[in-house]
């Protein structure tokens, strides 16, 4: 289903708030998390290619089953994108496959453990997930500088046939409420939330668009719930 017009425009809204355009530049380490868009792993062979981090971890367990993060693999995300990464050209011995994380900050703590004191790394993940694995850096490990990237597109771009409109929009809402419940929790850093993307959001919950968010948590950064 594509969106009517009004969706579409709240949808780039959130979809440009999360991509924050970090550039690229050489790390110690290339972390590459897990999720169900393989072209995740594409961009992470591409930034290899370019000489951009002298190792990679992949990141990523068989974390979600039934929900719209689900996927048909029977194997780890981790497995997955390493596949890809070796059919790519990444060397094997430069690869590190992390299989037991099941969220953002495991990706990161877990990772952690496999670098020994690097001076900067380089996470790679879809474009609408750089704000919250940045906030969630800050907290995990914030005494190593890092960056966020993801392949520069919109919202209506990153969308496709396996990826819908839809499903899509129902997963941002869900990764931006988590952004400020995470911050109230520990989990991340708090963010700096634009009128307009909260109104983006607000129109959007309000259309239907809530089978990513998290039940019984705020709708709204200042909000509180017993």
């Amino acid at each position: 289903m594509r969106l009517d017009p009004e969706s579409l425009a709240c949808a780039e809204t959130i979809f440009a708030y999360n991509l924050l355009r970090h550039a690229p530049s050489v790390s110690d380490a290339m972390i590459v998390l897990g999720t169900n868009d393989t072209r995740v792993a594409d961009f992470a062979a591409e930034l290899f290619a370019q000489g951009l981090a002298r190792r990679v971890i992949v990141t990523g367990g068989i974390a979600h089953t039934n929900d719209l993060l689900a996927t048909n693999w029977d194997r780890s995300e981790a497995e997955v994108f390493s596949e890809i990464l070796l059919a790519h050209g990444v060397p094997f011995e430069k690869l590190v496959v992390e299989t037991q994380a099941t969220n953002t900050a495991q990706n990161i703590s877990y990772s952690k453990r496999l670098i020994e004191e690097p001076s900067s790394v380089l996470y790679v993940c879809k474009p609408f997930m750089p704000r919250r694995v940045y906030a969630t850096h800050a907290v995990e490990w914030p005494e190593v500088p890092a960056r966020v990237a993801s392949w520069e597109t919109t919202f209506e771009g990153y969308c496709n046939d396996e990826l819908p409109q839809e499903k899509i929009v129902n997963i941002m809402l869900g990764d931006l409420q988590r952004l400020w419940v995470y911050a109230r929790r520990g989990y991340s850093a708090p963010q700096r939330f634009p009128a307009e993307v909260l109104d983006a959001f607000n129109t959007l919950c309000a259309k239907g668009f809530t089978r990513h968010l998290i039940p019984g948590e705020p709708l709204h950064p200042q909000e509180t719930r017993a």
